[in-house]
């Protein structure tokens, strides 16, 4: 992997992470076209740079996340479902990724789920989660154990169905995942490096901090335009986006293009 692809990559994590558009989905794409293949490094690096985006929630934030224990209580109970499933299921997930079918059907039926999700839902609370509806959030979370499904789509939905707005709905997710990235990628970073203790040697430190600080600027601007984005309108332009790009993965297999991340 060459330092341009790493900064691209950094930048694809950064934009679609906190977005309800799949960075899984997203990253089958880019490895492709890039001719990228899903070595141990790349798998390692990949997750390692949500590092920064996990940080950039936390910077934007920093007046939630030290205001009280209340707020981690909180966020214990909304991590907990998917770290127990996530834990449970780890090759089998892992064994999904190498199915590019897979994720281009989750993320055409989860645009569609996106354009209609308000006419099934009225959701009208602007306040603090609750811890019900933090485990409820937490549970819908597992959703995104499904690669293509997102985790930010499958968090702000749980919310909504709480009765929650779409903004507060969102800020939720971000929280969410700093506990549940952050406990994925050191994980995956152990995994990484017990398998290879030399796996981020030489070029690869640097594209690891480059990775970091690209994913952590980008991260932070994709924040605070879907904040500002769902204060004003519905999440049709996110569910529109999931189709086509589902689609253009579906004609891809067809047209006999080899996507997988092996």
């Amino acid at each position: 992997m060459t330092t341009f692809e790493a900064i691209l990559i950094a930048i694809v994590e950064g934009v679609t992470e906190f977005l309800p558009i799949s960075s899984t989905g997203h990253m089958v794409l880019v490895q492709t076209f890039l001719g990228i293949g899903s070595s141990t490094y790349t798998k390692t690096y990949i997750v390692s740079i949500q590092l920064g985006a996990i940080l950039s929630v936390v910077w934007l934030y920093r007046d939630r996340f030290f205001r009280s224990l209340d707020f981690y209580y909180k966020l214990a109970v909304g991590t907990v479902p998917a770290l127990v499933l996530g834990f449970l299921l780890d090759d089998f997930i892992d064994s999904w990724l190498e199915r590019p079918a897979v994720v281009a059907m989750a993320l055409l039926l989860g645009g569609i789920v996106l354009l209609f999700i308000e006419r099934w839902l009225r959701p009208r609370l602007d306040q603090e989660v609750t811890y019900r509806q933090a485990f409820f959030i937490g549970c819908f979370q597992c959703l995104a154990l499904v690669p293509g499904v997102s985790r930010s789509a499958a968090s702000i939905i749980g919310g909504m169905a709480q009765g929650l707005t779409r903004h507060r709905s969102a800020e939720f997710s971000f929280f969410l995942a700093v506990p549940t990235m952050f406990a994925a990628t050191g994980y995956k970073l152990f995994s990484g490096l017990r398998k290879d203790p030399d796996l981020f040697l030489g070029q690869g430190v640097t594209h690891l901090i480059l990775g970091n600080i690209v994913a952590f600027v980008v991260a932070a601007l994709a924040i605070r335009f879907l904040i500002t984005y769902l204060q004003r309108h519905d999440l049709k332009l996110f569910g529109w986006y999931r189709i086509v790009l589902g689609g253009l993965v579906l004609g891809l297999l067809w047209a006999g293009f080899d996507l997988s991340m092996s």
